[in-house]
């Protein structure tokens, strides 16, 4: 097979490596950086590059470019650490979402700020009682007139502190399995009823944060797609998720920084130098496939694995390459400090082999 780039991709590649590294000198670099590293500026430079919905369609404001672009550019900034979560969401979730599921009113409203930059979207989709279960929520929106009641709470809402609007997977409906009566909703942050408290992690970051709703009246127009039945709609955009080049390169800047201090001349490093360089090919090939809709449906579950546990891996080499230097608490410490959290964001380890092996594997579920 031939893992080559055109020429094409190659300038594009080259191009957003220098504008990546020029982001890295005026903001700073930022381990995690789709999930740390926020930048309204940035973004909107983003916007002006045409790297915001550049492979959304042209009818609907985006870049019309192949899906593999979007790799291209996502790799390079965030391997570098330059500061892209005020759009990352919004761009690899909310507005392909939208395009699918959304009503045209609601692509005109809520696209063009996602595009410029000017709007910042977290995800209301976890809960404190329910982890990785993701039908086992219990915020609920119930209709009054023109307009859903919501109530409920939610926990590790990235960006619930600074975002424009929450993409809400909440309950309508209770009476019948776990899965059903579910609905997305899109509620500004503004809203009347909404308390936002950010939760400081070990790495000292407050990205995540606990949200509750109380009484949080938004226009029944905010609906996205079908009543009650958008459990198929939030798999779909998990798939965006989990099978993202974001899962891989996360802590690549840190890797680099360790490499150029390894011991190269001792066998065993070079060794696992070598290892790690091949998990880096095989889960851009993984990536790769999710990309260009190669891989079988749900396959991202394994793509979420394989990248993740390589990332913990790369900070395992990075701890011990720089020993004591790594104990120092400054940005290297932090990002290894991040290094638990690979294998739980966007689903646990263990969800996504029960999803392998359920839905692609075809095996049966154990007995209860």
């Amino acid at each position: 097979m031939d893992f080559s780039w055109t020429p094409e991709q190659n300038e594009l590649r080259e191009r957003a490596r220098k504008v990546a590294t020029e982001a890295v000198e005026r903001y700073g670099r930022h381990n995690d950086s789709w999930i740390n590293g926020y930048s309204k500026e940035f973004a909107k430079e983003l916007a002006a590059h045409g790297w915001i919905g550049m492979t959304w369609p042209a009818e609907y404001g985006g870049g019309g470019r192949p899906d593999i672009d979007r790799l291209i550019v996502g790799e390079e900034l965030i391997a570098a650490g330059a500061p892209i979560a005020a759009m990352w969401f919004a761009d690899r979730q909310m507005g392909p979402t939208l395009i699918k599921f959304g009503t045209a009113d609601q692509q005109a409203e809520f696209l063009p700020g996602m595009l410029s930059g000017e709007t910042t979207w977290c995800i209301g989709m976890s809960e404190p009682d329910s982890g990785s279960d993701l039908a086992s929520l219990t915020t609920s929106a119930h209709r009054d007139g023109d307009d859903f009641v919501i109530d409920g709470q939610k926990i590790w809402t990235s960006f619930g502190e600074l975002a424009d609007y929450c993409y809400l997977i909440c309950r309508t409906d209770s009476s019948g399995k776990a899965h059903q009566g579910i609905s997305e909703i899109i509620v500004p942050m503004d809203t009347p009823g909404i308390e936002v408290r950010p939760i400081t992690d070990m790495t000292t970051n407050r990205h995540f944060c606990e949200v509750w709703f109380s009484e949080v009246r938004v226009p029944a127009v905010n609906l996205v797609g079908t009543e009650g039945n958008a459990f198929k709609q939030t798999m779909a955009q998990l798939e965006h998720e989990r099978g993202g080049i974001d899962r891989l390169v996360s802590n690549r800047a840190l890797y680099e920084l360790a490499a150029a201090r390894a011991d190269t001349d001792d066998p065993r490093v070079r060794q696992e130098m070598a290892r790690l360089e091949t998990g880096y090919t095989l889960g851009r090939i993984l990536v790769t496939r999710e990309v260009l809709r190669q891989a079988p449906r749900g396959f991202s579950a394994a793509t979420k694995c394989f990248c993740t546990e390589h990332e913990q891996d790369v900070a395992a080499f990075v701890a011990t390459t720089l020993g004591p230097d790594a104990l120092l608490w400054d940005d290297v410490t932090r990002g290894l400090a991040y290094d638990p959290g690979y294998t739980i964001m966007g689903g646990t380890s263990d969800i996504m082999r029960n999803i392998l092996g359920e839905r692609v594997l075809g095996l049966p579920r154990e007995p209860r």
